[in-house]
């Protein structure tokens, strides 16, 4: 016990020493959420748009002002002319516009706002729709009541990002941990002092096991901390579920990270292959692209990546999406015996300084 606790002040004290790594795993997930929470935060979600309205004086336009309040506008801004109405637009101080001259009803849009348009389209369908009936002195039909299924009704783009990033960094930090780390140990000879030690290899990886733990910790909550923060993200958090779930991803991406290390000998090598493989699970793992936008072989390429499921489950953790227990137990189960089984019997191939 002893020299385990060497170890893991060891760890502690070379882990804080690396700057590289301190960025990567504290710096980097704040800057992905800072900056896609500015810069597309709110996109694909109509809640909170704003419309201009234009009725020229002699038309009465309290008929359409109701429809808009009942169709769910957040805000209803009116303007004098359609030439207001536009320069509005264009300085975003409302969404979308519509002209009502007493016999068309016209929506303006900005075309630079391509991935939120579609979302201003509906509601403008909306509007006409509802409209047109109301026009008739007629009423809808049907009463269409929204279910939402599979997550929270309020959940829009950015909010399911913000756990995919969560499981990305669990990712970089379980592989790198092995495939960046131990290799560079090898490299600037620090191995070779620890095996003259009565060192044993696996007490070297649980050291590194449990250091990396609080490191997921405190970055993904000082991640999930900034997104509310800043820009008011509703999360549910189950912190017993969050906190198995980390245990379980750190210890199996660490695994995976073993697995490499033993596949690839050269320390840059190792490094340069986790770099590659986390790249390509992030962007065919659901993180900022929807799955269901992919083609069939890319849909089915995702559920053999280790992210798809991770992500999936962090955003069950957070509140964010519907999952039955017995996946988030299989999920969990699969990492954590995974992780448990690949590192005791890989540790005495990996951690061997003869090993080039």
């Amino acid at each position: 016990m002893k020299a385990f606790r060497a170890l893991l002040r060891s760890e502690l004290s070379v882990f804080l020493r690396d700057k590289a790594m301190l960025t990567f795993t504290f710096l980097f997930p704040l800057l992905f959420i800072v900056i896609f929470g500015y810069l597309l935060g709110g996109t694909g979600s109509a809640s909170g748009s704003k419309l201009g309205l234009v009725t020229p004086t002699g038309v009465d336009g309290s008929r359409l002002e109701s429809v808009v309040a009942e169709v769910g506008v957040a805000q209803l801004q009116r303007y004098a002319a359609p030439g207001d109405l536009e320069k509005a637009i264009v300085a975003r101080d409302v969404d979308f516009g519509a002209v009502w001259d007493g016999a068309t009803l016209t929506f303006v849009y900005d075309i630079r706002r391509t991935q939120e348009n579609f979302a201003f389209e509906e509601l403008a369908q909306g509007i006409a729709a509802r409209f047109d009936l109301a026009n008739q002195g007629r009423s809808p039909l049907l009463d269409v009541v929204p279910m939402v299924e599979g997550g929270e009704r309020n959940a829009d783009w950015f909010t399911l990002v913000v756990p995919g990033i969560l499981a990305f960094s669990i990712l970089s930090a379980g592989l790198f941990a092995v495939a960046g780390h131990v290799t560079s140990m090898k490299q600037r000879r620090l191995l070779e002092r620890l095996v003259v030690t009565p060192m044993s290899p696996v007490a070297l990886l649980a050291a590194i096991v449990v250091v990396r733990l609080g490191v997921v910790f405190l970055s993904t909550l000082a991640t999930l901390v900034t997104a509310v923060a800043l820009f008011h993200v509703a999360f549910h958090v189950n912190w017993l579920y969050y906190a198995l779930f980390l245990v379980a991803a750190t210890v199996g991406t660490m695994g995976l990270g073993t697995l490499l290390t033993l596949v690839v000998r050269q320390p840059s090598s190792a490094s340069s292959l986790a770099n590659v493989l986390s790249m390509l699970m992030l962007f065919v793992s659901g993180i900022y692209f929807p799955i269901e936008i992919m083609p069939s072989f890319l849909r089915a390429l995702s559920m053999a990546m280790p992210l798809r499921h991770m992500a999936d489950a962090m955003r069950y953790t957070t509140g964010v999406m519907d999952m039955s227990e017995l996946r988030f137990w299989m999920i969990c189960g699969t990492f954590l015996i995974g992780g448990l089984a690949l590192l005791p019997i890989l540790a005495r191939y990996v951690v061997r300084v003869d090993r080039r």
